[in-house]
Formats: C-alpha cells, structure tokens, sequence
C-alpha cells in the first residue's frame, strides 16, 4: 500500500460527498469575473466597498506615493530592522480613529487570531466563545492552555448562565468572551450593546470582538458595529481585518496600551513573522482615507443587502442575515453545489459554501454584496433561486 493511498481515499470521500475544493484561475475587472473564458457578476468576493478593483485609486496612490517610499518588503519582524515608519503612522492613525485606544498591526486576521489567545489565555483562564466564530478563533483557542467552553449562537441568554456559573469559580482569574461582531457564513450579528451590558455585571469578563466583516461598512466612519453602537470603549480586544472592505491586506488589534506591549512581548506569530511590506502599510493607510468619508457607499450597501434578503426570504429560504452577506441556505452539499453551477452557467458567480465551513447539513450559497450592484443586477438571481 502506498504512503499517499490513506490521503487518496480521503480525497475520493470528498468528491463523493460533494466537498472537494479546487482552485480556480480568475480574471477580475469591476464587479464581473472571468473563469474559463466565461464572464460572470462576482458575487463571491469581500470587497464590499468595491475598492480593490478601483483603477483610480491604485493610479493616485502611486502617483502620490514616491519612489523611496515604495519598499515592497520588511525583510524583518518588527522587533529586529522590520518597524519602519508606515507602520507606526498607520497605527497612530487607528489610534486616532478608536478614540485614543492603542492599536497594533498584524501580518493576516487569521495571523492575529491564532496568536493574540495563546498569548493572553493561561490555565487561569476561561473562554467562552458563540458556537460559530470563525474558524481562525477556534484554532487560536486550542493553540491556548484556557479551558474553552461554547454557547450557543447569539445566545445571550445561554452565556450568561455560563458567566453567572463561572465567574465565582476561583479557578478562573479573567474571562474572556469571543465573538464576532458580524458572522462570516450566516451574515447575521452579535447584539454588542446587550453583550457590552452583560459584560459590565461581571468584573473578570473580558470581550474579544472581530469585526472583519464589519470594518468599512458599518459605522459613520466606517469603523465597524462597535462604532455603530457606540461600544469601541468597552471592548477589551477590537479587531478586524483590512483584506476585506479596506481592499488591502493584515490585521489589527485596538486595545488597552498594557495589552499591546504584553502582545509585543508574548505573542509568538508576531515575534517570530517577518513583517508586511511597507508599501502594504502605506497603501491601507491611503486607503482608510477614502473610507471614512464613505457614509453614502455604506448607505447603498444597507440598502441593497435588505432588499436581497428580502426576496431570498420571499422565495422561501431561510436567511438570517442582517448584513451585506446573504445565504442561501440549502442544506444538502451536492444540491448546492448543483444549484452554484446552475448559477453560475446563467452568469452569477456564487460559491457554494460546505462543511466543514458550516454545520452539516446546512451547506448555503453565499451571497456577497458590494456597493457596484444595483438591485436591477440581481433581479434574475433572485428569479433562479
């Protein structure tokens, strides 16, 4: 028997299951993709604001952003040559923005969320984390020597029980509660406001909040659901992603000080990365320019993730989503598969999304929405569905 038979057979279970994952070559321009000649309205990218296939914007960055400035890598971590001035300017800029709180930048969100629990998380520690945080917390947590429990998904009531259950444990010195504010797979979201107020009843409780899907969308400036409701003060650990809304790439933490130079001490992937390029820096840097004037874009993009919801919903699915990501759930993975290429073949490039992403036995389509549609573009989606 060959070394790679066990893998093959693994394989083969897949493809029978209707989970196998290939990639696939792409051509991008506006709000269409091109795969195998075949030209399609991209509805599966998380380039909400429709930024990163702005051609204008990537002509007036280079045009303003000179030769010397253009360094296209660190070549270090941070700690060693890598701390050039792009990243403490872009920092001072998040701290300007998150009301004077501390900020520090990360190499991906997933980097971020696989290293900041290991680091802060000891065996005094308890996690609780929503059933359905993404899948680069849970690895963080298991990276971490906390006990970790999970309630239920936006299940307030059910965490509170666990904190009123926990927090008189003298096991635990320090609770920390993970969620995200808006949920990559079902588009739906945390109530932060109640969350926050729950938190302010338990003295060990610490909120670990990701905002990856929210940063640039929602919030006056665009700064995400805490700043849509008025909570970025009492969240402990904010943080989000720019690969997506923001067009460019990395992660950050807004933070109390204390935290940031522990991180910087303690947190193994930032310690031991090399450290983005610095034109990566100077580019989000330009970028969080742009968004914060952007109310009328995020306005549109409310606008229409209703209006989509809405039809789905009328259609008779289910769809929880209260955000510019909308399922479509289906359930059967091979029926969604099928239902993708149906789409797809009438020019709508949706993905369909399996386990182990979802649950069994919701396998979806995932609609993705971005400020470039007009509800007029997914008339005849809608019609298919």
């Amino acid at each position: 028997m060959s070394l790679l038979d066990h893998y093959a057979e693994q394989l083969d279970q897949l493809r029978q299951q209707g989970n196998f994952r290939q990639f696939r070559s792409n051509q991008q321009q506006g709000k269409t993709i091109e795969i195998q000649q075949q030209q399609m309205l991209n509805l599966s990218s998380n380039d909400y604001l429709g930024l990163a296939s702005d051609l204008r914007l990537r002509e007036q960055f280079f045009d303003e952003t000179p030769n010397a400035q253009r360094l296209m890598s660190a070549s270090s971590s941070r700690l060693l040559t890598g701390n050039f001035p792009a990243y403490e300017q872009l920092e001072a800029t998040l701290t300007q923005l998150f009301h004077g709180r501390a900020a520090l930048l990360f190499n991906s969100g997933y980097h971020m969320n696989i290293g900041i629990l290991p680091a802060l998380a000891d065996a005094k520690t308890l996690i609780l984390a929503d059933k359905l945080v993404h899948a680069s917390m849970i690895d963080g947590i298991r990276l971490s020597s906390a006990k970790y429990l999970r309630y239920r998904h936006n299940d307030l009531a059910h965490l509170q029980q666990l904190l009123t259950q926990y927090h008189a444990d003298d096991n635990y010195e320090r609770i920390i509660v993970v969620t995200e504010s808006i949920f990559s797979m079902d588009g739906d979201e945390t109530d932060l406001a109640a969350l926050v107020a729950l938190k302010q009843h338990f003295a060990k409780v610490m909120l670990y909040v990701d905002e990856a899907h929210a940063i640039g969308v929602r919030g006056q400036q665009g700064l995400g659901c805490a700043e849509q409701y008025g909570v970025i003060d009492a969240i402990d650990f904010l943080v989000g992603t720019f690969g997506k809304a923001v067009a460019s790439v990395g992660g950050y933490l807004i933070c109390d000080p204390i935290i940031r130079d522990y991180l910087i001490n303690r947190m193994r992937p930032l310690i031991f990365s090399t450290a983005q390029p610095p034109i990566c820096m100077a580019w989000t840097q330009f970028m969080l320019n742009q968004i914060v004037h952007m109310q009328a874009q995020r306005q549109h993009l409310a606008a229409l993730s209703q209006s989509i919801q809405q039809g789905i919903q009328a259609k008779g699915f289910a769809c929880p989503s209260t955000s510019q990501i909308v399922p479509v759930i289906i359930g059967d993975s091979t029926a969604t598969v099928s239902k993708a290429r149906q789409l797809q073949t009438a020019g709508f490039y949706v993905m369909p999304v399996r386990p182990p992403t979802v649950p069994q036995g919701s396998s979806r389509l995932r609609i993705c929405l971005n400020t470039q549609f007009e509800t007029a573009d997914l008339t005849q989606l809608l019609d298919l569905l």
